[in-house]
C-alpha cells in the first residue's frame, strides 16, 4: 500500500458518494486493511482531503508560459471546468481549504507566469487569475447543483408563466415567455462569462 493508492481510493469513494463517503474507516474497508495501517501513509482525514484536492488539480492542463496568453488561459479554464465536472465534490473542497500541494503550486505558478510574461503586472496578474477562477468555480458549482436539466427548461418556463403577472414582473415574464416558446434556450454558457473576463483583462493589460 502507498500514499498514492490511499488517495486514489479516496477519490473513487468521493466520486461515488461525495466527500461524506470519505472516512478513514471506509478507506480502510475499501483497501482491505485495518484503519490504523492508513496512518503509515496519511496523517489524518485532513491530510487525505488535501491530498485528493491536489490530485484533482494535477489533472488540469497548465497554461504555457510565453504563449498567447488568452489562448493558454482559455484552455486552462476549460480544462479546469471539465475536471471539476468529473469530480463534483472537488470545487467546494478546493475553494474552502488552503491548498499548498505541489500540483496546486505548479498550477498557480504557471498561471502567474503566463500572465506576467504577457505584460501583466504581478498585482494585475493576481487579480486576473482570481477573477477567472471565481468564474470557473462559481459556474461549475451552479451547473452541478442547478435543480433542472437542460431538457426541462422549456416546460419549466411554461409552468412559471402563471406566477409572473405582466404588471408586476414584466421583464421576467418576457424572458420566461421566450424560453417557454423555444425562442431562447435559457442555458447559461461557460464561454460567455469567460470571454467577458478575458476581453476585460486584455483592455486592462494594454492600458498598463
Amino acid at each position: 500500500m502507498t500514499r498514492e493508492r490511499v488517495l486514489q481510493t479516496a477519490i473513487r469513494l468521493a466520486d461515488k458518494g461525495g466527500l461524506e463517503a470519505v472516512s478513514m474507516r471506509k478507506l480502510a474497508q475499501e483497501l482491505g486493511v485495518e484503519a490504523m495501517s492508513l496512518y503509515n501513509h496519511v496523517a489524518n482525514k485532513d491530510d487525505v482531503l488535501d491530498g485528493i484536492s491536489d490530485l484533482v488539480v494535477a489533472q488540469i492542463e497548465l497554461p504555457a508560459i510565453g504563449g498567447d496568453w488568452k489562448t493558454e488561459i482559455r484552455k486552462r479554464a476549460h480544462s479546469a471546468h471539465e475536471v471539476l465536472l468529473r469530480h463534483p465534490w472537488a470545487s467546494m473542497l478546493i475553494v474552502s481549504r488552503l491548498n499548498i500541494g505541489p500540483a496546486m503550486l505548479r498550477y498557480v505558478n504557471a498561471t502567474l507566469g503566463c500572465l506576467r510574461e504577457a505584460g501583466f503586472s504581478y498585482q494585475l496578474a493576481d487579480r486576473a487569475w482570481n477573477a477567472i477562477d471565481s468564474h470557473i468555480y462559481g459556474f461549475t458549482l451552479q451547473e452541478l447543483n442547478f435543480p433542472l436539466e437542460r431538457a426541462e427548461y422549456e416546460s419549466a418556463a411554461r409552468g412559471f408563466l402563471p406566477m409572473l403577472p405582466a404588471e408586476q414582473y414584466p421583464y421576467m415574464r418576457e424572458l420566461t415567455a421566450l424560453v417557454a416558446d423555444g425562442a431562447h434556450n435559457g442555458v447559461q454558457q461557460f464561454e460567455f462569462g469567460l470571454e467577458l473576463i478575458l476581453d476585460g483583462l486584455e483592455r486592462l493589460r494594454t492600458k498598463a
